[in-house]
């Protein structure tokens, strides 16, 4: 017999000093800056970005803008991406060697591109964001940075030094290079423990007290330009998982862990700069532990491409301190578009799901209006795409709904969806959960049906005494249908819902009128449905 254990956490000593819900709008730096340049007619950098862009970038409730890919990206990560260049044209047809310029997380120095308006042209895009009160995120890559890389030369000491033999054994692991003396070294590229090796890195010795410095001060640089880092795969530094990806080739693991170290040392002189930690393996709650304010919720995004209803709830019963600080998402740069995977009719109800259940939400440029396309993150340009308004109408509906004091500083509550009759089953396909804050009399109930059945069921809103002898409107924000309940028969019975297939709605409670004694509950008839 199977057996789900489920664990709570308490993380009040190191909650982040932010509100509880935040937004993470990320772009693609390049592709982005290229595609206003087609739409101004002239070339456009972080430098000259017009107010009209930036205008486009403030949607409602929106915290952080994260510009992926700003560093300067290495030449020879150009070079092996021209000779993979075939693999691109998936993506983009028509692409000429111009548009591959190298991947973002080979890194060939930490300074912003001069192509793209280099530091100074930073500094004026930041501060068109900061006129608008959304900050700014950038990319650390921690593990590695580029195969050719100024370290190689200066410091090989900050690499992982492999053996000669390695050069045969385990050529998609290693490399050879000269330092600056002219010295040959066997260098190992950056990798995870389960996949070769990637041939455009220089793995770090993240256990090298020298190189924990110097990225110390390099992180306190980063810091200075902006308002907090996307760690790229984070959990691939922790001691536990280092010592074992490079057994026989580092030494003894030191006593304090990467991140618990470096983090403290950023905040000590930036103490709201935020850590975000792209994580996977169920290491999320070390990392958390460890200093992140969030870390990826990649269980969230397998269970709703998955549509496993009961996996999805279950993960959501977690305690609400932890789930606040999961930084939730149903694409990125690294996954496929959500508008492609879901499909159209479902990439509906999982956007409700992503912008209404607690924690950090990330969202995607594309996102919105439905692209399908998944890009390299090697080229620079994007093929253009059939947008879908009703799609993007959608998730402003949701991020207006969200600015909502209630999702920021209100309680969550996970609801029982029982059956609304013998022998339906298609409650299960329902996920419901509301919000509240009882003093400010704000309420939200949220019902989500993710799967292709029209599905009945009684949402248990008896935890919610506080409806009782009352009549309520349910106003539902998304299309501005409204409905009367009495808090009796919710409380007594239960809700009843009747969701389509791919449907979903966000209900707002409104207080009608003081009513006692209570009449008889509602319940049962179809013209009870919504």
């Amino acid at each position: 017999m199977k057996v789900t254990v489920i664990i709570f956490i308490q993380f009040e000593d190191t909650m982040p000093n932010f509100a509880d819900k935040q937004f993470i709008y990320e772009i693609n730096t390049w592709v982005w800056l290229d595609e206003l340049s087609s739409q101004f007619d002239k070339p456009i950098t972080l430098a000259n970005v017009p107010e009209a862009a930036i205008d486009a970038l403030s949607k409602p409730g929106i915290d952080y803008v994260w510009m992926m890919g700003v560093w300067q990206r290495s030449e020879y990560g150009r070079q092996i991406g021209l000779k993979w260049k075939h693999e691109y044209t998936t993506a983009l047809p028509d692409l000429t060697d111009d548009d591959v310029i190298g991947s973002a997380y080979a890194i060939g120095d930490y300074r912003v591109a001069d192509a793209i308006g280099g530091r100074e042209g930073l500094a004026t895009f930041r501060a068109q964001l900061q006129k608008r009160n959304i900050k700014l995120l950038l990319d650390y890559v921690p593990n590695h940075v580029a195969a050719d890389h100024a370290w190689i030369s200066e410091h090989p000491d900050y690499i992982v030094q492999g053996k000669d033999g390695d050069l045969k054994a385990r050529v998609s692991d290693f490399f050879a290079a000269q330092d600056k003396d002219g010295i040959t070294h066997v260098y190992a590229h950056g990798r995870d423990p389960f996949f070769p090796g990637w041939s455009d890195t220089a793995q770090l010795n993240v256990f090298n007290p020298d190189l924990r410095r110097a990225v110390g001060d390099l992180l306190l640089d980063i810091a200075s330009q902006c308002d907090g880092v996307r760690c790229d795969m984070a959990m691939l530094l922790m001691n536990e998982i280092f010592s074992a990806t490079w057994k026989g080739y580092v030494g003894a693991a030191p006593e304090k862990d990467y991140w618990a170290e470096l983090i403290s040392r950023v905040k000590t002189r930036f103490p709201d700069f935020i850590f975000i930690a792209e994580v996977y393996w169920n290491k999320e709650y070390d990392l958390l532990v460890q200093g992140f304010d969030f870390c990826y919720d990649k269980v969230f995004y397998d269970r709703v491409v998955a549509n496993d209803m009961q996996k999805l709830r279950q993960h959501l019963i977690a305690e609400l301190a932890y789930q606040q600080r999961l930084l939730r998402f149903i694409e990125n740069h690294d996954e496929p578009r959500a508008y492609e995977t879901l499909g159209s009719l479902r990439s509906y109800p999982a956007a409700t799901l992503l912008c209404t259940l607690p924690g950090g939400t990330l969202l995607h440029d594309g996102q919105f209006v439905g692209r399908r396309i998944k890009l390299p993150v090697q080229i620079k340009r994007a093929p253009e795409e059939r947008r879908h308004p009703q799609l993007e109408e959608h998730y402003t509906a949701l991020l207006t709904e969200t600015c909502s004091p209630v999702y920021l500083k209100g309680n969550f509550y996970l609801f029982t969806v029982n059956p609304p009759a013998t022998n339906n089953l298609t409650y299960l396909n329902i996920i419901a959960y509301g919000w509240w804050n009882e003093a400010a009399g704000d309420y939200r109930l949220i019902v989500v049906n993710l799967t292709e059945y029209r599905s009945q069921g009684r949402v248990d809103l008896s935890p919610w005494a506080w409806l009782k002898n009352k009549r309520w409107s349910l106003y539902n924000v998304l299309d501005g249908e409204e409905f009367a309940r009495h808090g009796g028969g919710m409380t007594k019975d239960g809700l009843y819902i009747d969701l389509d297939p791919y449907e979903s709605f966000v209900f707002r409670f409104e207080d009608l009128e003081e009513m006692t004694p209570a009449p008889s509950p509602v319940g049962g008839m179809h013209n009870e449905v919504f």
